[in-house]
């Protein structure tokens, strides 16, 4: 009866793509806030003294919580044992938490005060405080992520699953155009470095309003139904862990996915001081150009969500996505490329990266894992993603601290990097990723999972 149910309302376009678009509001405010201070580079040094290696830092907290305490892990479970609706609503209150710790962090608390921590060493306090609400707010944001994927793929099975996650993932992608463009005006126009921040936990707070939207039509649909009627196999057992890490295509995922992301994440922190140092763009308007990236990735991301429902290839396309990332890196690090049109085609070359893997590879985790572990299943592959998306920011940082001084300013006083190395770095990422990737495709020849050519 519950599936009957749960079909009829699946079927329904209104209300499955209602759900997608309250559940991607969300998800956009959250990847706003996730960028929100990759533009002000050159003004927190400017106004707080942040070093690069102290901006690298910050980033680099983001898998803090996730990774060491696998907190994002613990998250899956809950999302699995729970449901999406209490899972969601639990990932917006944690990421609340940790956005109003990091605003206090810079609205209030001053700049060059050190605090001494036994074994860990010596800290600006305001960097290491406003880097604890990025790790809390990181967890709610991961947590609220794998629901997110999990209640797409619920409403959108056996449809066009492909597509809706790819317009998921395109739709939220205007949180990270508005985190490229808008926080320097918004600095300069209030005066004020915690203004990007105040506006995030706005957008938040309307996210938050628009699951609720999400939240009671699963209620509706779950009154009639008794709790005791579920079917066994919706429920999740713990050992089911064990059963995920046992799958090889699982983990050749997990791990292009975490390199991939580790290669163009990290960059996009940097990216607003690479147009304005090497490019010559001035500081307000220099987000304007990493803001083309999630614009072409808003736009691609569905339509190669359609080529994979319809055609297949799903590990050819996370393979082309990332071989394009050796090409734009290579071009970055060329010394004395600073042509600025160079810098836009690059950022819209990576925007189509930046589309081709996702649209590709969440399918594909469904495709592989049951749908009652596929909560869990999400989880891991995000823990082994913030494994990447700590350690890189803090390596790519410290990187620029001893590697990449110049001893040059801009106008505006911002330092100018060498980011020849950290390119490097980036493209050896890439492929290391497409090794995996041509793993993952051996292994869908040999499973038969239907990756490649649709079952």
């Amino acid at each position: 009866m519950v599936e009957k149910i749960k079909q009829t309302l699946a079927d329904s376009p209104a209300a499955r793509w209602t759900v997608l678009v309250m559940v991607s509001l969300t998800m956009m405010s959250g990847y706003f806030l996730t960028d929100a201070l990759s533009p002000l580079q050159g003004l927190l040094e400017q106004k707080f003294g942040w070093s690069g290696s102290e901006f690298g830092f910050f980033f680099g907290g983001y898998g803090w919580l996730n990774v060491v305490l696998f907190m994002l892990i613990i998250g899956g479970i809950i999302l699995d044992k729970k449901g999406p609706r209490f899972t969601g609503i639990f990932g917006v209150v944690v990421m609340l938490i940790g956005v109003l710790i990091k605003y206090y962090a810079i609205e209030f608390m001053p700049a060059d005060v050190d605090i001494v921590i036994p074994i860990a060493g010596t800290f600006d306090s305001q960097v290491l405080t406003a880097t604890v609400g990025y790790a809390i707010f990181a967890f709610g944001y991961e947590t609220f992520g794998i629901t997110a994927n999990k209640i797409v793929v619920r409403w959108f099975r056996g449809k066009e699953m492909a597509f809706a996650l790819g317009m998921n993932v395109g739709f939220a992608r205007i949180g990270t155009f508005l985190a490229m463009a808008a926080p320097v005006p918004l600095v300069n126009w209030t005066g004020s470095m915690s203004a990007p921040i105040m506006v995030g936990l706005v957008l938040l707070g309307l996210g938050f309003l628009s699951f609720m939207v999400y939240f009671f039509m699963d209620k509706k649909l779950e009154k009639s139904v008794a709790q005791e009627q579920l079917g066994d196999d919706e429920r999740f057992r713990l050992g089911d862990i064990f059963k995920i890490i046992k799958i090889k295509g699982f983990w050749y995922i997990a791990m292009m996915c975490m390199l991939f992301y580790a290669a163009i994440l990290p960059f996009k922190k940097f990216a607003v001081n690479i147009v304005e140092t090497k490019f010559g763009v001035d500081q307000e308007l220099a987000g304007l150009i990493p803001a083309l990236l999630p614009l072409a990735s808003l736009l691609l991301t569905p339509i190669f969500g359609i080529i994979y429902d319809k055609k297949g290839k799903g590990v050819t396309l996370m393979i082309l996505g990332t071989a394009l990332l050796i090409v734009i890196y290579t071009v970055f690090s060329i010394p004395g490329l600073d042509n600025l049109y160079t810098a836009i085609a690059m950022v819209l070359l990576l925007g189509v990266a930046f589309a081709l893997v996702p649209a590709a590879m969440w399918p594909s985790v469904a495709k592989i894992i049951p749908e009652n572990q596929l909560g869990t299943a999400f989880a891991l592959i995000f823990w082994v993603q913030s494994i990447g998306l700590s350690a890189v920011p803090l390596i790519i940082g410290n990187v620029l601290e001893k590697y990449g001084q110049t001893g040059m300013t801009t106008e505006s006083g911002t330092s100018i990097y060498d980011y020849q190395l950290p390119m490097f770095i980036f493209a050896g990422l890439a492929i290391t990723a497409i090794i995996f990737g041509f793993l993952l495709k051996r292994e869908d020849r040999l499973k038969n999972y239907g990756l490649e050519k649709l079952k």
